[in-house]
């Protein structure tokens, strides 16, 4: 049997997160001024004593999560990772526990990421929705016959579902979506949206960023969004990662083709136990915790 290490996405930020591992240890303090001195500005200050206004911007949540994450498991981890993954954004993260990118050049791509998604999100107002008690198929169906742009994002878990899009066809979808039989849809507090076609100007710049970025062969697999599968191939991982930004996040087959393939423990490294509920909705069978 395997055990997994998964790393969370945007929306597990909080004021202080982090500052425990550089207080209480010498190489997490190093990587954070390191990740200072690469972002050009003290986001540690900001991660530590911010505020929940200042954490929410896109360029800061993402680093800020980023780093979190990777130190934790840098410094906490007491095994090496059988298999890995990460929600959209804590994709990232798994490369570097992983070994298939540096530190430092990951967190170079998160600031041009994060940069040019908040670009994105500016460019146009654009929202995303949680969908509650609804299967697959019908908010795919649904999403399909609005006018303009709304898509399935995120696969969080059985029976939640995330879409992205402009605010109008949002709106609409989420009305026909309760007449569909949903139990909930909830609007989330985020800039635009992410994994949707409205990404696309952000992809474009993050392609370029990626390959002129060495990826190595990583120790392990790692479960990406996009395919729901593992992949070893450092060039594979590249298109991947880069279709990830406007493509869904393939969470809940994700987790499932982990379980299929051996995992029966996960460990969740960084800010919060997102992951860790949702790995339990999708299987109870499994043994979960958390560093960080």
């Amino acid at each position: 049997m395997a055990h997994a290490f998964v790393f969370p996405g945007q929306g597990t930020q909080f004021s202080g997160m982090g500052k425990h591992l550089y207080d209480e240890n010498a190489t997490a303090k190093e990587l954070f001024e390191k990740a200072n001195d690469v972002l050009g500005f003290r986001i540690s200050d900001i991660m530590f004593s911010g505020t929940a206004e200042e954490l929410k911007e896109t360029k800061v949540t993402q680093p800020a999560i980023f780093l979190h994450s990777v130190i934790a498991f840098k410094v906490l981890a007491t095994a090496m990772p059988e298999m890995v993954a990460g929600h959209s954004l804590g994709e990232f993260s798994a490369l570097v526990a992983n070994e298939v990118l540096d530190f430092e050049d990951a967190l170079k791509l998160v600031k041009v990421r994060a940069t040019a998604m908040q670009a994105a999100c500016e460019k146009n107002p654009s929202t995303m929705s949680a969908v509650l008690g609804l299967d697959n198929e019908t908010v795919e169906k649904v999403c399909a016959s609005v006018d303009g742009v709304v898509v399935a994002a995120n696969y969080n878990c059985p029976g939640q579902i995330v879409i992205s899009g402009t605010n109008p066809a949002v709106e609409r979808a989420n009305i026909l979506l309760k007449e569909a039989g949903a139990k909930r849809t909830v609007l989330l507090p985020v800039g635009g949206a992410f994994h949707s076609p409205l990404m696309q100007p952000a992809k474009e710049e993050l392609e370029g960023a990626i390959r002129n970025t060495h990826f190595k062969k990583g120790i392990c697999a790692v479960y990406q969004n996009v395919v729901a599968q593992p992949v070893t191939n450092p060039e594979d991982i590249q298109e991947n990662l880069i279709s990830q930004l406007t493509g869904p996040v393939k969470w809940s087959q994700s987790v499932q083709q982990m379980i299929a393939d051996g995992a029966n423990r996960f460990t969740e490294c960084g800010p919060g136990k997102v992951l860790q509920g949702l790995i339990l909705k999708i299987n109870k069978e499994v043994t979960t915790d958390g560093i960080g």
